[in-house]
């Protein structure tokens, strides 16, 4: 999935995202530019700067999800970032460059996740190992029990739980360790209780705030005191099942290379990483104000060096920010993008402008996608034994309702679907436990029933719809 060509990128996206043909376009070669990127000499690699892109639409239009989207198929480190959650450096918020620190963070978990799951055969095997070692401890093996722990067993304990006898005979260690180990695996042991020692969570008890942020100097503040604590672990009595689950975690935990990971994060960030920053036309000043512009154009010219390109430092190390791609997006209602300041402008070269949705997108979103919204009403009510199906016609009436209440209300696009349809299906999802009628049709008529009196009233319209 990572070197698909621009018109298989535009395939693929077309599975979840109807029309915006210009913004598919645009995003597939921005990314298949990464491809070719690392395709050319590695002196050129560094000269060769992914070109940002900025996407112009009203709300519920897609452009999120074409990010997000995106990000997915090229299975790179992705991060969705609100542009007006930062502020200006030296006021209240939080500031440009934690962006950078939590696309590493989440880069650095999701590795560290699927590089455990890749050990976790091995993982298990140690685990198993420990609570044989507990079941079985050295004084035991030939069937003392002096110092054994609880829920320790001994060889004739093994036997009467295999055979249901007691067999007087001394079992050599290997044997019955075996005995035991099949036992294990076949979930005779269960329910037996064992002692185990796990490491207790514990919240951090003080924060330090400082330039860096809370979240950059507080975490390693708590990482420095945790290198000198000894480890907070406790006994806890557990099932055999719960205990191996632990283990294997714990042991997977170990067995995963951190040094390696971080330095891996770190890498893919800097050659892969994908930042979307969402609602930039937030953060343009109004034309004729005087005075700073706290939270708005401050944070335009904080974006600036991120954007262009510099090195931001995390508690994994040094980020360069030079090949992150980042993409833009704003409904630019009130402002223009060309208010942005211009060195920001400069910094987004390719700009792509979104189409509002009619009637037919609509009809095709709510039908054609993978995730379309009717079948997640379908799979939904499944669950309860009941089967709904929505006629063709009741699916046209369902879209020109949504055009009709975005025209005369606010126009918040597809996202007018997830409304009506939950305010069409209402009753059907409330009763749908002790309905009796399994086979439910919706079509046009229905629609009209329960919707019609809410359009025509322009209040009800505004406060329901």
């Amino acid at each position: 999935m990572k070197d698909l060509k621009p018109e298989q990128i535009v395939t693929e996206l077309d599975k979840y995202i109807i029309g915006q043909n210009d913004a598919k376009k645009s995003v597939a070669i921005a990314l298949r530019n990464r491809w070719r990127r690392r395709q050319v000499d590695k002196d050129l690699q560094e000269e060769i700067a992914p070109k940002n892109i900025i996407l112009i639409g009203p709300t519920g239009v897609g452009k999120t999800e074409i990010a997000r989207r995106l990000a997915n198929l090229a299975d790179s480190p992705f991060y969705k970032v609100e542009a007006s959650k930062f502020t200006e450096v030296g006021y209240v918020g939080r500031d440009v460059e934690s962006m950078i620190r939590d696309i590493v963070e989440l880069t650095v978990n999701n590795l560290r996740a699927r590089q455990q799951e890749e050990v976790q055969g091995k993982a298990a095997e140690i685990a198993e190992e420990r609570i044989l070692d507990i079941l079985l401890p050295p004084s035991s093996q030939t069937g003392a029990v002096t110092g054994a722990p609880v829920g320790a067993l001994v060889s004739n304990d093994i036997d009467i739980i295999a055979t249901g006898q007691k067999d007087e005979e001394s079992k050599p260690k290997a044997s019955t360790r075996e005995k035991l180990r099949k036992m294990l695996r076949s979930g005779k042991l269960d329910s037996r209780q064992i002692d185990l020692e796990v490491q207790a969570k514990s919240s951090p008890m003080v924060e330090i705030f400082s330039n860096a942020g809370v979240e950059e100097m507080g975490i390693n503040v708590k990482d420095m005191l945790g290198n000198l604590m000894p480890k907070n672990t406790k006994r806890r009595k557990v099932k055999i099942k719960d205990a191996i689950k632990l283990l294997t975690g714990e042991e997977a935990a170990h067995l995963v290379d951190m040094e390696q990971v971080k330095t891996d994060a770190v890498t893919m960030v800097e050659q892969s990483g994908i930042i979307f920053i969402d609602e930039i036309d937030k953060v343009v000043g109004k034309e004729k104000s005087y005075g700073p512009e706290v939270s708005k154009e401050g944070v335009q010219r904080d974006l600036l060096p991120i954007v262009e390109g510099s090195s931001v430092p995390t508690k994994y190390g040094i980020v360069k920010t030079d090949h992150i791609l980042f993409i833009a997006s704003g409904a630019f209602h009130i402002s223009k993008p060309s208010d942005l300041i211009p060195e920001l402008q400069g910094r987004f070269p390719i700009r792509v402008e979104l189409d509002s949705l009619g009637a037919h997108e609509f009809t095709r979103i709510l039908t054609e996608p993978k995730n379309a919204l009717v079948l997640q009403y379908i799979a939904l009510l499944r669950t309860e034994g009941v089967e709904i199906e929505f006629t063709p016609d009741a699916i046209d009436k369902i879209a020109a309702i949504a055009v009709e209440v975005n025209s005369t209300t606010e126009n918040i696009g597809a996202r007018r679907l997830h409304t009506i349809l939950e305010k069409l299906l209402e009753d059907i999802l409330f009763k749908a436990p002790d309905i009796e009628e399994k086979k439910i049709v919706i079509d046009a008529s229905f629609v009209e029933k329960q919707l019609m009196d809410i359009v025509e009233n322009e209040d009800l319209t505004r406060y329901i719809l």
